[in-house]
């Protein structure tokens, strides 16, 4: 008998999961059989803006932060518009990414990241969200790495939208154990809203653009917000 493939028993494991959400995807596993240092897994439900649910490797939450607080980037244009981004050398300057995203190739290899691969989740024009993978050295996916990547992401895909048409609401909870990387930053932009009497849109705005003139990250300024470390009227004085 042939032994089973590892990367046909992580998809196994993501199609018979039984609950009231999609469960823990196998990231980990999935990333060493792909030759990924790590992966990150972003739904959009109710094609609301994509969110980080689950992430595997040092420097995942660091990339989407990266793109949150740009507002651009692979995850974002794989998530929102279904665009395959295959980026095996983000310090090529004749590549396509610096063109695209002006100031975020540099920008995510000053993290530790020279490769990135994001798959849009996606059936038929509904978009459910991009799994994106990173390398920390620049190189492309093998033929049978990016299949695998490929049947990955339409794995997902299926199991995404199987949840949410089994639970029959437009809003069902799409995971077992719901974790968003990014609530803190919610929870600010509303604080920041009530407080400025300004509207979320434009308290987001503010805690980008803070996060991005000071060269932070989006999540530490928003819980320096929630922690009345830093206040967005006037950032240079400390919360009374």
């Amino acid at each position: 008998m042939v032994p089973e493939r590892v990367m046909v028993s992580y998809l196994r494991a993501i199609t018979e999961h039984h609950g009231t959400g999609l469960g823990p995807v196998p990231l980990q596993g999935c990333a060493r059989e792909l030759g990924l240092d790590g992966l990150a897994l972003l739904l959009s439900p109710s094609g609301n803006p994509p969110e980080l649910v689950q992430s595997f490797g040092e420097h995942a939450t660091a990339l989407e932060d990266l793109q949150r607080v740009q507002g651009q980037g692979p995850s974002l244009d794989a998530a929102e518009y279904g665009m395959l981004m295959l980026l095996p050398d983000l310090s090529d300057p004749t590549a396509f990414a610096p063109t695209r995203w002006p100031g975020l190739p540099g920008a995510i290899g000053e993290i530790g990241v020279g490769a990135v691969f994001a798959f849009p989740l996606r059936i038929g024009v509904i978009a459910l969200g991009a799994l994106t993978g990173h390398r920390s050295r620049p190189g492309p996916l093998s033929p049978d790495q990016l299949a695998d990547a490929f049947g990955l992401a339409d794995t997902l895909a299926q199991a995404i939208i199987s949840q949410a048409a089994w639970a029959d609401i437009p809003d069902a909870r799409l995971l077992d154990e719901p974790g968003l990387h990014f609530a803190e930053v919610h929870q600010a932009t509303g604080m920041l809203s009530a407080q400025l009497h300004i509207s979320c849109a434009q308290a987001l705005i503010r805690l980008r653009s803070h996060a991005f003139s000071h060269n932070r990250s989006l999540l530490t300024t928003a819980r320096d917000v929630l922690h009345h470390r830093l206040r967005l009227d006037n950032p240079d004085n400390p919360w009374p």
